[in-house]
């Protein structure tokens, strides 16, 4: 028998030595899991993030001789690359076209324009448009439209492009009146509006204004202008608008005009781009045509931006710069970027980005070849050098990620049209000239103000109510309320977010009044309450069982706040003119978006109450009864003992509670999304709205295009607010380890 029982045991004891084996591999496994887990998004968030790190890179390609190319004979005056970079350009100043492949030169078209007799082509102007037009101008004073256009086919599995020429405006070249020997032409095209400017070697400047469709040729001008310049310029700019016209000579002197109105003809302003000991050797216009990049011949950059004053008129700034300490021969802005493209007379490349204010690569790549044209493709992907002899050079660019630097993620940065550095997010635009604004500045900002308002709210309300439910509500109250409050964490956040947005945030700017006053009545009031309850006989206050006295004050937390909302109104017309937000506006200068921090926090607040209040009123109840007994009996009265034993003991698990809630806040999407303005603004007003990292990536990463910079900036929003969160979460481990050994042995 005994043996049986022996046996029956032991069996017993190693299933149940089994069982806790199994229960610490699952444990263990479960946990590594998770850890594993973490990890795996750390790193996948991160391989994202690398690439806008990595170092810009140049590699030479092919070079070669175009195989009709005559050298001396035929010089080039312009040199292009297809937005591929599979096919070149090459026209010359006889009117000579050629088409030939960026692999080899193989030609693959040659035209031959019909020029008018005794001319020259001195300049091509890029109007951009479908067809690529360019402006073809003239030593002897006529001006050729050509559209350049690649057709894209395959054969089999091999792309091929097939060049064609169009003439947009006519075969036959145009005239320009009143100009003797061209020196300088410019033109730019907006819809239908085309703009000439001619700049004549008796200091005469033409302006032609065109109203233009594709396969018209070119009528009268709508409008036409005759200056007279007053220094001997050398640079003529035309902003793509047909706008604004800028002037420089040798000395960097420069004149500004507005030509929208030929018919008033405006001069804006007269500065100088250098300074007085140095000459003006570059002058180009950057994307968008709202700066200009000037470098001086000791190879000082500099960026000067168009800008409104206090009086709304227009000068031009001086807002960035750098040292180049090089002989710059040749200056291509980006088509698409506001990157600068830059080669010294020593053949060293510099590539330069002017918002990220980042010199992105300086390396030298053709030391011994004289330069005599260049090119850069539109991706800035490619680029295309020809010699003085006639060679050509290709070149392949890495640099994806150009606009991010630190500078442009967390530092005030001056954007075009802005007059001081600002923190901006503003990813997109409809216009392709775009300057992308990524600071994650603003978000992060609205990511701690969005916490700081909800904790406020939270906070205080839940570890007070938590402590009152552990330590001083009745138990079978306690059953009812605890859960009650808990199941208030199943509610989705998008509920209270679409609740917070569409009906919450309108009462709360129609009520402003009453929901301000009402954190004060009703502290003040319920302090009332206590002390007239306390002063009350004490037969009347056996009459409420103990612990069930918080019954009592939900009357009068309801008349409380029907007390102020009543009492609103009356306030509101007798000192602030019937409405608080008007009288903030105009009396303090306090803006008030309805979707606000003010709505966020109460918002929020409600959905982070549940976290906090279960987490401290766990700690609080599963304080051992015998020191708080042992503290009642040495004397000590009950809230004595509860802020000298009990909260000093739950004080881990309270600090725990928090800072859960406090990540809960951090990372919180919807309600933000939807309750706040989604403005990225960088203002502490409770009355002003903001964007959060996690609502910002929410509403932009659907809509961004893989791998480009927006899209890995996203990404490393989520990484900064990963590691945000591991931050605090360590920091509040290490805390609540620390609170755990100084008041564990109590």
């Amino acid at each position: 028998m005994s043996e049986s029982i022996h046996k029956t045991r032991s069996w017993h004891q190693q299933k149940r030595s089994l069982i806790n084996k199994l229960a610490t591999w699952g444990i263990g496994l479960g946990g590594l899991g998770v850890i594993f887990a973490i990890l795996l998004i750390f790193f996948y968030l991160l391989w994202v993030v690398m690439p806008i790190f990595e170092p810009a890179e140049v590699k030479p390609l092919q070079q070669f001789e175009l195989h009709d190319y005559s050298a001396g004979k035929q010089p080039d005056v312009y040199l292009s690359v297809d937005e591929s970079g599979q096919m070149g350009l090459r026209i010359s100043k006889e009117g000579s076209i050629q088409f030939f492949e960026m692999s080899d030169g193989r030609p693959v078209l040659s035209e031959n324009l019909d020029l008018p007799e005794y001319s020259s082509i001195l300049q091509v102007v890029e109007l951009g448009g479908a067809d690529n037009i360019l402006a073809l101008a003239m030593d002897n004073s006529w001006v050729m439209f050509v559209g350049i256009r690649y057709r894209v086919t395959f054969e089999g599995d091999q792309r091929k492009l097939i060049p064609e020429l169009s003439f947009p405006f006519g075969e036959e070249a145009i005239e320009l009146p009143n100009i003797n020997s061209l020196v300088k032409f410019a033109a730019a095209r907006d819809d239908d509006q085309l703009t000439l400017a001619a700049l004549d070697s008796d200091g005469q400047l033409l302006l032609q204004q065109y109203e233009v469709e594709d396969g018209d040729e070119l009528a009268e001008p709508e409008a036409e202008s005759l200056l007279d310049v007053s220094i001997n310029a050398r640079y003529l700019l035309l902003d793509p608008s047909g706008k604004w016209l800028y002037l420089a000579d040798q000395q960097g002197q420069l004149l500004f005009y507005d030509v929208s109105d030929l018919e008033d003809v405006q001069q804006i302003d007269q500065m100088l781009l250098v300074k007085p000991e140095h000459k003006l050797v570059q002058l180009k216009m950057l994307l968008g045509g709202i700066s200009l990049i000037a470098i001086d011949d000791q190879g000082q950059v500099r960026q000067w931006s168009r800008q409104r004053d206090d009086k709304n008129q227009y000068h031009m700034v001086n807002v960035r710069g750098f040292d180049s300490h090089a002989n710059i021969i040749a200056l291509l802005p980006e088509y698409r970027r506001k990157g600068l493209v830059m080669l010294d007379q020593a053949g060293e490349l510099i590539i330069y980005h002017t918002t990220a204010e980042r010199l992105i690569l300086q390396k030298t790549i053709l030391p011994d070849v004289k330069v005599a044209d260049i090119s850069l493709s539109a991706r800035a992907d490619r680029l295309l050098i020809e010699s003085t002899k006639g060679r050509l050079y290709t070149f392949s660019i890495k640099n994806e990620h150009p606009e991010i630097s630190w500078h442009s993620l967390w530092e005030k940065v001056v954007y075009e049209g802005y007059t001081e550095p600002k923190y901006i997010w503003q990813s997109s635009s409809a216009d392709n000239d775009f300057e992308p604004k990524l600071s994650l500045t603003p978000l992060a900002f609205g990511t701690l103000k969005a916490a700081f308002y909800a904790m406020l709210v939270a906070a205080p309300l839940a570890i007070m109510g938590a402590i009152y439910t552990a330590y001083f509500m009745a138990p079978r109250m306690r059953v009812w309320v605890k859960p009650s409050i808990e199941i208030m964490e199943a509610l989705p956040t998008v509920i209270l977010g679409f609740l917070a947005g569409l009906w919450f945030a309108p009462v709360v700017e129609l009520h402003l009044l009453a929901i301000i006053s009402l954190m004060l009545v009703l502290p003040a009031g319920l302090l009332l309450f206590a002390w007239i309850w306390i002063n009350l006989p004490t037969r009347i206050r056996r009459l409420c069982p103990e612990g069930w006295q918080a019954a009592l004050l939900a009357p009068v937390v309801v008349f409380l706040v029907w007390l102020s909302f009543a009492l609103a109104p009356e306030i509101e017309d007798l000192l602030f003119g019937g409405d608080l937000v008007i009288w903030l506006k105009h009396e303090l200068g306090i803006g008030y978006d309805q979707r606000n921090a003010l709505v966020v926090g109460i918002a929020m607040g409600l959905a982070v109450i549940p976290t906090i209040f279960s987490i401290t009123e766990d700690a609080i109840f599963s304080v051992p009864r015998h020191l708080s007994n042992g503290s009642l009996a040495l004397g000590a009265t009950p809230w004595q003992t509860l802020i000298r034993v009990v909260l000093l003991t739950a004080s881990p698990g309270i600090f725990s509670a928090v800072m859960i809630g406090f990540g809960r806040a951090v990372g919180e999407t919807m309600i933000v999304l939807m309750a706040t303005g989604n403005t990225p603004i960088m203002d502490m007003s409770i009355f002003e709205g903001m964007r959060t990292l996690s609502a910002n990536i929410a509403v932009e990463l659907p809509e961004s295009e893989v791998a480009s910079s927006h899209y890995r900036v996203l990404f490393l929003a989520a990484l900064v607010l990963f590691l945000v969160t591991f931050l605090f979460n360590t920091l509040a481990e290490v805390v609540r380890q620390r609170l755990r050994n100084r008041y564990g042995n109590l």
